[in-house]
């Protein structure tokens, strides 16, 4: 089944189908919060910094990327091919955590680029691949604005919920002796993925049609 293809599932198109706006607020946290791709690449943001005021300046730069393509692509219904995006989704991972080990100046001998611009770049780019899974659905034909926006601010809920486990576990483990230990292996971690994710969504762009 398309739906189920590419993590749109059918309970998914039920509930929308079934429910008013604030189903979509629902399923758009639910993508969110099972989203792993979108997920790491803010963990590997958030390494980066080191105080809870630089963590809002750099997810809400985050949040008004991936909203400006979400709810301008889908409104538009300007449509990509899932596979294509979700493999540049890959490649902000495996980004970001060859940023955070110093990748562009240790073997590139270059400075990194600019990271808030990044981010918004990437934003962009993930909110693009959230608007492909949103235009999956089949959403009727009235409201449609307004179910993109529920969408979208189902998609910032979710996107709270699930970084605060994630700035608590890494803002605490800080202070621990092992935390060189624990930011090298998880960033290892993030290019280790990225590179699988990439392939994965290559491989079915290629053989998954």
């Amino acid at each position: 089944m398309v739906l189920s293809a590419h993590g749109v599932s059918e309970s998914d198109q039920a509930i929308l189908t079934n429910g008013g706006l604030l189903s979509y607020i629902l399923v758009g946290a639910k993508h969110m919060i099972t989203g792993y791709d979108h997920l790491l690449f803010l963990a590997g943001v958030i390494f980066y910094l080191s105080n809870f005021k630089d963590i809002v300046k750099f997810i809400t730069v985050f949040t008004i990327g991936h909203s400006i393509t979400l709810i301008g692509a889908t409104y538009l219904g300007i449509k990509a091919d899932e596979h294509l995006i979700d493999a540049v989704i890959a490649l902000s991972v495996l980004y970001k955590g060859f940023e955070n080990l110093g990748g562009f100046k240790g073997i590139l001998g270059i400075q990194s680029p600019n990271l808030l611009w990044m981010v918004f770049i990437f934003g962009l780019i993930h909110g693009f691949g959230l608007s492909t899974r949103l235009q999956s659905f089949d959403m009727g034909s009235g409201q449609m604005l307004a179910k993109i926006v529920s969408f979208n601010i189902g998609v910032e809920l979710g996107q709270i919920l699930a970084l605060i486990p994630i700035v608590f576990v890494i803002s605490k483990w800080r202070s621990l002796e092992s935390y060189d230990i624990f930011f090298k292996l998880v960033n290892w971690f993030l290019i280790v993925a990225g590179v699988g994710l990439f392939i994965f969504q290559m491989y079915g762009y290629f053989y998954g049609h």
